[in-house]
């Protein structure tokens, strides 16, 4: 059986707030373990990198510039 991970490990893991956490819990964007109604909140370790996962997005190609600086009054160094 895979280690159980409370609420709070889960948050530290991931680097964010409980209250970001419970949000991601609450929208189904996390899969968690609960024995009883109302009772402990658990996570998985698969369950966290699946988290990662779906909030992981590629980074976009920037425009292709000359620079990455200003021009001013329309004179360029290069």
């Amino acid at each position: 059986m895979e280690k159980l991970i409370t609420r709070k490990e889960a948050a530290k893991l991931l680097g964010i707030s409980l209250a970001t956490l419970d949000e991601a819990r609450n929208s189904g964007l996390i899969s968690y373990i609960q024995y009883v109604p109302n009772g402990c909140v658990y996570f998985t370790s698969a369950g966290l990198q699946e988290y990662v996962a779906k909030c992981t997005h590629r980074a976009k190609p920037m425009d292709k510039r000359e620079t990455y600086r200003n021009v001013r009054n329309g004179k360029s160094n290069l």
